[in-house]
């Protein structure tokens, strides 16, 4: 092989054991040519068959560059900057294990690095791939909490208080080294608690360095969503460990950065309840409850419950 590296891949994974034939399928699949990218899976204390099914996915496929590491430190922010320490290639990208990657998915995010020279992030479509199909209870407010995400119709730079989601979110490695990778105390998912918001952290750090990120929504995954998994429990952990995620941010910032968020959530939990009432007055009431209780989820995560 030759050492023509455009880009790596790292996927940081905790027993999805099931979806990572997808996920590397999709990757082994692209247009771009096999010596010119790189994909690495972190093993984040799965205790399923994920290293079985790596191993053997890496064997059958001898002509492409895919790698198996293990990290031991809980927390999605733990794994990928382990992934991205071993990278060799200019440009990280970081891709979750249950999401697919169109074809031209890696082709298309390096020529769009070569035409945007002062890219310094990027982040793509994620498109939802509800299983067997998209409960009549969600709605654009809480498609998010299922990785949903489309900021623009058009290539644009994100606003300011904007940035890209972890599942599909590019950077320059040479900047990734710069800010240091992922803040370690915001982990993400360790087991079932969460503690989020490090997508948000990372790409306000990279923005404070002046370097501009990127939306392109023809750079897309589409991710795999379980709705029978969608319960309340589940919803409540993914809401809840936004407003963890603010509390300890806004807290590394000081009080009063943090007394201004809960200021913040409070206004959108008034907000949540008028939509509630209109989703109720249109004939929705199946949308109505989880946007509230999205709210409501989030402020007690902000209050550390």
């Amino acid at each position: 092989m030759s050492s023509s590296l455009q880009i790596s891949v790292v996927i940081c994974t905790y027993n999805r054991a099931q979806y990572l034939p997808d996920a590397l399928g999709s990757l082994y699949q692209q247009t771009l040519p096999h010596d010119q990218f790189e994909v690495i899976v972190v093993d984040n204390n799965s205790t399923d068959q994920t290293k079985g099914v790596c191993e053997a996915f890496i064997a059958a496929h001898p002509d492409a560059r895919f790698y198996y590491l293990s990290e031991t430190r809980q927390g999605a922010s733990f794994a990928r900057n382990t992934g991205a320490a071993t990278a060799k290639s200019p440009l990280l990208c970081f891709m979750d294990d249950d999401a697919i990657a169109d074809p031209d998915y890696l082709e298309k995010i390096v020529q769009f690095f070569i035409r945007h020279r002062d890219a310094g992030g990027l982040g793509g479509r994620i498109i939802p791939r509800y299983i067997p199909k998209e409960p009549v209870w969600m709605s654009h407010y809480v498609s998010s909490l299922v990785g949903h995400f489309h900021y623009s119709e058009t290539v644009s730079v994100f606003a300011p208080n904007k940035y890209p989601l972890e599942s599909n979110m590019i950077i320059r490695k040479a900047d990734f080294d710069a800010i240091h990778g992922f803040n370690t105390a915001l982990p993400g998912v360790m087991g079932t608690l969460r503690i989020g918001g490090e997508g948000k952290d990372f790409f306000f750090r990279l923005k404070a360095l002046g370097r501009t990120v990127y939306y392109d929504p023809s750079i897309r995954v589409q991710h795999v969503v379980e709705t029978a998994k969608l319960t309340r429990e589940y919803m409540y952990r993914v809401a809840s460990g936004i407003g963890r995620g603010e509390r300890v941010r806004t807290r590394q910032k000081g009080k009063y950065v943090y007394y201004l968020k809960i200021l913040e959530y409070f206004f959108k939990l008034g907000a949540s309840l008028i939509l509630g009432i209109k989703y109720t007055l249109q004939g929705k009431p199946a949308k109505a409850l989880p946007v509230i209780y999205f709210r409501i989820d989030a402020l007690k995560g902000l209050f550390n419950h």
